[in-house]
C-alpha cells in the first residue's frame, strides 16, 4: 500500500518532468515492444509474429491462435518452420505447399498437415514451386533446375549449366598431334581399320540411346539469374549477367575489432560504375535448342535523353546507340499459354511489359512506361520489386504511374485491352490479390496523403469498399483462405500494434497486442501534431507539421528537421521511422523551440511529379522547400529569422550541408548526420536514376554535391558520422573535412562514431550525438 501511494505521489512529477536526451536515446525497449514480421499460418488458423514483451535482448516468435483467442510463445525451430512454409508456393488446387526449409525441399499437405521431405543434400536448394499439373515440384540446386515427380518419386535434372566456354572439337588436339594422327592412319592399314570400327560402334551407340543426354549449356564467365520453367516443362528461361571488368567496389575499414587489426568490409559500387550486360535466353527442351532473346527491336530503345541537350557532343554520339536493358521478371500464366517479360532500361527511364513467344524468342509490346526522369513509384520497381501477376489465364495485372500516380491496371492478352482497376489523385501503395483471385486488397492514401486505409475492390475495378476504420498507417497480411486481415496499425503518438479483422467493411477490429507503449513512455504527453500545407515559392502545397512550445515558454528560435531515406514520407499520421527524432523534437519544443518538419520535393506519397522534383538537382527544389518553411515560420510564428537551425540524417544530412553552404543567411546552425557530401561517391542504383551518370551529366553532380559549395560556410556546423557506415561511407566526411581545412573554415566540427553503421545501434552513440546537437542549438540559437 505504501509503495502504491508513493507511485501516485511521483506520477504528476514524472509526467511534468523535462525530457532529457539521456532518457529518450536509451535502448528503444524503454518505449515498449511492437509486433513485427507478421505472417499467417498456412491453414489460416494462426497469426505468427516477432515480439518482445519480456524485454529480452532480441525479439522472440509468437503466434495468435484464432480458435482459442490466445497468444503463445513459439520455439525457434517451430517458428522457422512456420515461416518457411508461409514463404512456400501453393499447388493449383491449394491443397499442398512446396517450400524450402534448412536448404532442402519439402511438401506439406494442408488437410493432413503431413510433411514430406523431397531432398536431403549438402547443397542449398531454393525456389521450390509446383507446375500446373500439381504432380511436379520444380526446385533449383546451385545453377541447375530439377523436377521431382510427386507420383512416382523420381527426380529429373532439367538444366545443366557449366561455367567456361564450350570445348571446340577442332581444337581437341594440337596441330602437331593432329598431323601425327593423320600420318598414322595413312601409314598403317591396321590402325585405320581399328579406328574405323571404333567410329562405327560409337555412331551405332549414339543412335540407339534410350534417352538423349541432357544438353550442357556453357555460360562462360557470366552469372546465371532468374531461372523459370514453363508450366509444361518445355521451356526454361534464364538471365545471364556479365559484370564489366572495369567495375570496382568500395572498401570500408573497420578500426575497432575483436582481432585488434583493422579489417576491411567489402562495400558497394559508386555512381557511374561501368554497367555490365544482361541477356535473356530460352532453352527449348523439346527441340534441344537455346535461343537468345533479341531485345534490339524493343520500341523506343534507341533514344536520346532530354538532358543531353546540354551536352551536344554526347547527344550526337548517342543518336544511334541502343540502350542496355534487363529482364526483371518472367511470368507464365497457369496453363502455360502466355508468358510476360517485365523489362527495364539500365538507365532507369523506361519499362516495357512484353509478351514472350518462348518457341521463337520473339517479343511483342503490351505496355510501355517512359519517364524522362526515372521509372519508379509504389509497385513499379526501382527500390522494391514490381507488383505484377496473373488474375487468370487471359489477364494479368501491374502498376503504373501513367496518370502521375501509382495505380493498378489489368491487360487481356487475347483482346489486347487495358483496363484501369483504380484511378484518381492518390497512390495505391500496396495491392494484394486474394487467393480466389476475385478481389484486390489495397492500401491507399486517397483520403489524404497523410492517411492510409485498406480497401477491397473487385478485379475488374468495381465494388470498391473501405475496410479499416482508423486514422494512421497500416501493414497488412491477408489470410490464405481470404477471410481475415491481420494488420499492424499505428498512429503518430502510438507505436505499432497487431489487429485482426474480418476482410469485409464495418467488421470489428480486434486488437491483439497491447505492449507498444510502456508506462514510462505514456507518462509524457507526446504532441499530437496536425499536418497542414503551406505554399512554396512556385505555388506547390508542401505538407508539414509543427511542434509548438507550450504557452509562455516560446523562445522565438526554431529548428527545421529534415527527414532522410531519399524516397520516404514523414508527414503522416502513423508511427514515424524517425521516432527518436520525434521525441527529440518534443524535447526541443519543451525548451521553447518551434520545430518544423516537412515532406520536401522528392518525398514519397505524393505521386510522380513530387517524386521527380529533385531530378538532376538534389539540393534544388527540395532545399527551396526547406527555405520556404523557414520563411513560413518567421511570417506566421514570430520566429527570429537570425535564430533558425536545421538537422537531419542521411539525405537530411546532405540537405543540412547544402543549407549551411548555400543559404547561410537563412540557417544559423546545422547538424549534418551521416551526410552525402559528393553524389559521385554514393551508390549507383540510387544516384544514377536521379542524377544520371557523372560522366554524362556533370552539371547535375556539380550543382548537387555539397563539397562543391563548402566555401559558403559561415555559420556553425556539426557533422556526425559512423565510421563503419556501408551506406554513406565515412570517406565522404573525410573528403569534406580536408576541403574545409584547405578553405580555412572555422565554426565546424566532426564527431566520428567508430563502431556505428549508417543506422546507429548503441544507445551511448545516440546519446552522445544528440547531446551535441542540443548543445549546438542552445549555444547558437538562444539569445545570449
Amino acid at each position: 500500500m505504501k509503495k502504491y501511494f508513493l507511485f501516485l505521489l511521483m506520477l504528476p512529477f514524472i509526467s511534468k518532468a523535462q525530457l532529457t536526451v539521456e532518457q529518450i536515446m536509451r535502448d528503444a525497449k524503454w518505449i515498449g515492444t511492437s509486433p513485427s514480421e507478421i505472417f499467417w499460418s498456412y491453414d489460416s488458423k494462426a497469426i505468427n509474429f516477432k515480439w518482445n514483451p519480456e524485454k529480452n535482448i532480441n525479439d522472440s516468435s509468437y503466434k495468435y491462435d484464432l480458435a482459442n483467442n490466445k497468444i503463445d510463445k513459439v520455439s525457434y525451430i517451430n517458428a522457422n518452420l512456420a515461416e518457411d512454409i508461409s514463404n512456400g508456393k501453393y499447388n493449383a488446387a491449394k491443397t499442398k505447399i512446396a517450400f524450402i526449409h534448412n536448404g532442402d525441399v519439402y511438401v506439406i499437405s494442408i488437410a493432413s498437415k503431413a510433411i514430406v521431405r523431397i531432398t536431403q543434400t549438402v547443397a542449398e536448394e531454393s525456389n521450390a514451386y509446383f507446375l500446373a499439373n500439381d504432380a511436379i515440384v520444380i526446385y533449383q540446386s546451385g545453377n541447375d533446375t530439377y523436377a521431382f515427380n510427386t507420383v512416382n518419386g523420381s527426380t529429373q535434372q532439367l538444366t545443366h549449366f557449366e561455367n567456361g566456354a564450350k570445348p571446340d572439337k577442332h581444337e581437341e588436339f594440337s596441330s602437331q598431334q593432329k598431323w601425327l594422327n593423320d600420318e598414322a592412319l595413312q601409314t598403317s592399314s591396321v590402325i585405320k581399320e581399328r579406328n574405323d570400327k571404333h567410329e562405327a560402334r560409337k555412331k551405332f551407340l549414339d543412335s540407339n540411346k534410350e534417352e538423349k543426354p541432357l544438353r550442357t549449356i556453357y555460360i562462360g564467365n557470366k552469372n546465371i539469374q532468374n531461372i523459370v520453367v514453363s508450366p509444361d516443362e518445355r521451356f526454361v528461361t534464364y538471365n545471364l549477367y556479365e559484370k564489366n571488368d572495369d567495375a570496382k567496389t568500395t572498401v570500408v575499414p573497420n578500426y575497432v575489432t575483436r582481432s585488434g587489426y583493422t579489417e576491411e568490409i567489402t562495400g558497394r559500387e559508386k555512381a557511374g560504375v561501368p554497367k555490365g550486360d544482361f541477356s535473356l535466353y530460352v532453352f527449348d527442351k523439346l527441340k534441344d535448342t537455346v535461343i537468345k532473346v533479341v531485345t534490339d527491336s524493343i520500341p523506343f530503345l534507341k533514344y536520346t535523353p532530354e538532358y543531353l541537350k546540354y551536352y551536344p557532343a554526347l547527344a550526337a554520339d548517342s543518336n544511334n546507340l541502343t540502350r542496355k536493358v534487363y529482364v526483371q521478371t518472367i511470368l507464365w500464366n497457369d496453363d502455360g499459354s502466355s508468358c510476360v517479360a517485365d523489362i527495364f532500361s539500365v538507365d532507369n527511364k523506361d519499362r516495357w511489359l512484353m509478351q514472350l513467344d518462348a518457341a521463337t524468342g520473339k517479343l511483342s509490346l503490351i505496355d510501355h512506361q517512359h519517364d524522362e526522369a526515372w521509372i519508379a513509384g509504389p509497385g513499379i520497381a526501382w527500390l522494391e520489386p514490381a507488383n505484377i501477376g496473373w488474375i487468370n489465364n487471359n489477364t494479368f495485372y501491374f502498376q503504373s504511374e501513367a496518370t502521375g500516380y501509382a495505380h493498378l491496371y489489368e491487360y487481356n492478352v487475347n483482346t489486347h485491352q487495358h483496363n484501369a482497376i483504380t484511378s484518381g489523385n492518390y497512390e495505391v501503395q500496396k495491392a494484394l490479390l486474394s487467393s480466389d483471385k476475385k478481389n484486390f486488397y489495397l492500401i491507399t492514401n486517397e483520403e489524404s496523403p497523410a492517411k492510409q486505409n485498406i480497401y477491397r475492390i473487385n478485379v475488374d475495378g468495381s465494388g470498391k469498399v473501405k475496410i479499416t476504420p482508423f486514422t494512421g498507417g497500416y501493414e497488412v497480411a491477408l489470410s490464405p483462405d481470404g477471410k481475415y486481415l491481420a494488420y499492424r496499425y499505428s498512429y503518430q503518438t502510438k507505436p505499432w500494434e497487431l489487429y485482426l479483422q474480418e476482410a469485409k467493411p464495418n467488421a470489428n477490429a480486434l486488437q491483439l497486442t497491447n505492449k507498444a507503449m510502456s508506462d514510462s513512455f505514456q507518462l509524457y504527453a507526446w504532441r499530437d501534431t496536425k499536418i497542414f500545407t503551406f505554399k512554396a515559392r512556385d505555388g506547390a502545397n508542401v505538407h508539414a507539421r509543427i511542434y509548438e512550445p507550450k504557452p509562455g515558454t516560446k523562445n522565438n528560435a526554431a529548428v527545421v528537421f529534415v527527414h532522410g531515406a531519399g524516397y520516404l514520407q514523414n508527414e503522416d499520421y502513423w508511427w514515424s521511422y524517425y521516432f527518436r527524432e520525434m521525441m527529440f523534437n518534443n524535447l526541443l519544443a519543451d525548451k521553447g523551440y518551434t520545430v518544423m518538419d516537412i515532406d520536401y520535393r522528392g518525398s514519397a506519397g505524393y505521386g510522380r511529379d513530387w517524386r521527380v522534383g529533385i531530378y538532376r538537382y538534389m539540393g534544388g527544389k527540395d532545399l527551396d522547400d526547406e527555405v520556404d518553411a523557414a520563411h513560413y515560420l518567421v511570417q506566421n510564428f514570430e520566429i527570429d529569422s537570425t535564430r533558425i537551425g536545421m538537422y537531419g540524417g542521411s539525405y537530411g544530412g546532405f540537405m543540412t550541408l547544402m543549407a549551411l553552404f548555400t543559404q547561410p543567411d537563412v540557417f544559423k546552425a546545422g547538424a549534418a548526420l551521416r551526410p552525402v557530401t559528393d553524389w559521385a561517391h554514393y551508390d549507383d542504383g540510387y544516384t544514377s536514376a536521379i542524377l544520371n551518370d557523372p560522366f554524362t551529366d556533370s552539371i547535375a553532380y556539380a550543382r548537387s554535391s555539397p563539397i562543391n559549395f563548402a566555401n559558403g560556410l559561415k555559420n556553425h556546423l556539426l557533422i556526425c558520422h559512423g565510421m563503419v557506415d556501408v551506406n554513406v561511407h565515412f570517406q565522404d566526411v573525410v573528403r569534406l573535412t580536408q576541403r574545409l581545412i584547405e578553405l580555412g573554415k572555422d565554426n565546424w566540427e566532426v564527431a566520428p562514431y567508430p563502431v556505428e553503421d549508417h543506422g546507429f545501434v548503441e544507445p551511448s552513440s545516440w546519446t552522445d550525438e544528440y547531446k551535441r546537437i542540443l548543445k549546438l542549438f542552445d549555444e547558437n540559437l538562444l539569445s545570449k
